[in-house]
């Protein structure tokens, strides 16, 4: 997949039809989650290397509290996203690059799905993985245009009584869309 064509697969171009009515068919089955499944794992298998399938899967685990398997794809977001920008495949080794700080849809996939990767890890309890994660945020998103700003909060201020009003911050929850 060239930059452009996975900037543009990223907003939702590329999606066959056949693959695009699963999704949706499967949005419509929200009070039969193992048929929505189902239906999401095949437009996985359908389109293995397109975005759309795994950001699907991705909110159906998050949004379902299936942490584990979110933070699964998140990873798996990351490995598409890293393929597609020609970035090493593990996202500790990745660099701070100018792409990043720009408003190219992959890079911001990138980013969007690391902040994803991170926020699990911390509600997974796997604080070091997640502070990590953060710290490679910061590293690559200065300016903060994905809002992992809020999750260092939230880190440096785990177990205390006195947490403050986020505000407009406390929309951090992620989703591996692009914004």
């Amino acid at each position: 997949m060239d930059a452009l064509s996975a900037n543009d697969a990223v907003l939702g171009a590329g999606l066959p039809p056949d693959v695009e009515a699963l999704i949706a068919a499967a949005g419509r089955l929200r009070a039969r989650p193992a048929e929505a499944l189902s239906l999401l794992i095949e437009a996985r298998r359908r389109l293995p290397e397109h975005p759309a399938p795994v950001i699907a899967l991705y909110r159906f685990h998050f949004y379902g509290n299936r942490l584990v398997e979110a933070r699964e794809l998140a990873g798996e977001a990351l490995l598409l996203a890293a393929a597609a920008l020609g970035l090493p495949p593990a996202w500790q080794d990745v660099e701070a690059d100018s792409r990043f700080l720009g408003f190219e849809a992959m890079p911001r996939f990138f980013l969007f799905a690391l902040k994803g990767y991170a926020y699990l890890s911390l509600r997974l309890g796997e604080l070091e993985e997640g502070a990590e994660a953060l710290a490679k945020l910061a590293l690559l998103d200065p300016k903060d245009r994905v809002g992992h700003r809020v999750l260092r909060k939230v880190l440096r201020r785990r177990g205390r009584e006195d947490v403050e009003d986020y505000g407009e911050e406390e929309s951090f929850l992620p989703a591996l869309a692009v914004g």
